[in-house]
């Protein structure tokens, strides 16, 4: 039986930082990832934008590492040259009424360390884009877009550089602990019987689960884990559409945060082309603990253009009709269901869920791509016993 000093699971942009951390600090790392490629996931469905750290609850886990994860991840892609730019956001305000909320997002952000806020006016902001209708706006110049694929690549990269390895195809089915340490049961991809020839087992000290939205399903197949300490999960499914044409703006257009979401908002990717979204949708997920993965339905219903134009046209009354082009769809792994205010982040420890060597991801959406150094950092600190970052 092959021993490992750690096995992360799950090679999302997650995943792969903190098996990069991990390995750069001395330990051997397997990463273990159920789809035939890293990356594929939550990961690879979502708005590929850099927060500033605006949004998140002053103190709780996404508003400090979203901040930090910020300053690390631009500084990050500058040293591999991994495209990125720092475009900016506007959040806008497109009623009176909600002038108020804000303000009240303005000092939050302030309260969160994102001193670069400036408020803008309805003059001001036209004269940073003439086509958006607004009374007010708050600018955030360091919020930026990144190349999430290349991202992964370079972190992947890292983390073999320095020892780790990436298996592919292969699906954690269960964990035991015994006296020294976990045995982890993985399937390959093509295996379908329980007792199946391509099973087989690793020896590890430490397990990080960051499997997304299979992080429950994973933390109920390890032995022993107590079921109490894994929490509820609920699924949101954002759509996107794309517009058929070029975009007359420069920067990232947001409206101010709906229920599950930060609303329809318009986000450019690297070559400039714009794209909407996401909406939010809830998911009924009555079986956290099963592998859902593969049967959720990532399609794009085309009928959903209108009421995704009319959301738009709140801040963009000039988007052409029929200008909007089904894309893709992504599904966030909540803690926190529809009307209930947005939970943080999870990261549970030892300390925290009385099982050693075991530290649980639940809950990782968004801002997880931009706070994902900063959670590696906070992991590495666990697995190789000092302070957590």
């Amino acid at each position: 039986m092959d021993r490992v000093d750690c096995i992360v699971i799950g090679a999302g942009v997650v995943g792969l930082a903190c098996a990069r951390a991990i390995a750069q600090a001395g330990l051997d790392v397997v990463i273990v990832e159920r789809e035939t490629a890293y990356g594929t996931g939550v990961s690879a469905r979502n708005s590929e934008v850099i927060h500033a750290g605006l949004y998140y609850p002053t103190g709780s886990h996404k508003a400090l590492w979203c901040v930090r994860g910020a300053r690390l991840l631009y500084d990050y892609c500058a040293q591999r040259g991994i495209a990125h730019r720092r475009c900016g956001k506007l959040v806008v305000a497109t009623r009176e009424a909600d002038v108020s909320a804000l303000e009240s997002l303005r000092a939050k952000g302030l309260a969160n360390g994102v001193h670069e806020l400036q408020w803008r006016t309805r003059a001001q902001t036209l004269a940073l884009e003439p086509e958006l209708d607004c009374v007010a706006a708050l600018w955030s110049p360091a919020s930026g877009i990144v190349d999430s694929h290349g991202l992964m690549t370079s972190l992947l990269g890292d983390a073999e550089s320095a020892g780790a390895v990436l298996a592919v195809g292969s699906a954690v089915i269960g964990a035991v602990r015994g006296s020294d340490g976990w045995q982890v049961t993985v399937r390959e991809a093509t295996a379908t019987d329980r007792a199946a020839p391509g099973d087989f087992t690793l020896q590890t000290r430490w397990i990080v689960n960051a499997a997304g939205l299979d992080a429950q399903a994973v933390a109920a197949s390890m032995e022993g884990f107590p079921a109490t300490a894994i929490p509820t999960r609920h699924l949101a499914k954002g759509h996107y559409y794309s517009l058929r044409g070029r975009a007359p703006f420069s920067r990232l257009i947001y409206p101010l945060p709906t229920d599950g979401g930060l609303g329809v908002h318009l986000t450019l990717d690297l070559a400039g082309q714009a794209k909407f979204g996401p909406d939010v949708e809830w998911i009924d997920d009555v079986a956290s603990s099963a592998h859902l993965g593969r049967e959720l339905d990532y399609s794009v219903d085309g009928r959903r253009a209108d009421a995704f134009a009319a959301e738009v046209r709140r801040y963009w009354p000039r988007l052409p009709d029929g200008a909007l082009a089904p894309a893709y769809s992504g599904i966030r792994p909540k803690l926190s269901g529809s009307g209930e205010p947005a939970a943080d982040f999870r990261l549970d420890g030892p300390a925290d869920h009385g099982c050693e060597g075991v530290v649980q991801l639940f809950g990782i959406e968004s801002p997880g791509l931009t706070a994902s150094l900063a959670i590696a950092d906070a992991v590495a600190g666990l697995v190789t016993d000092s302070a957590a970052v």
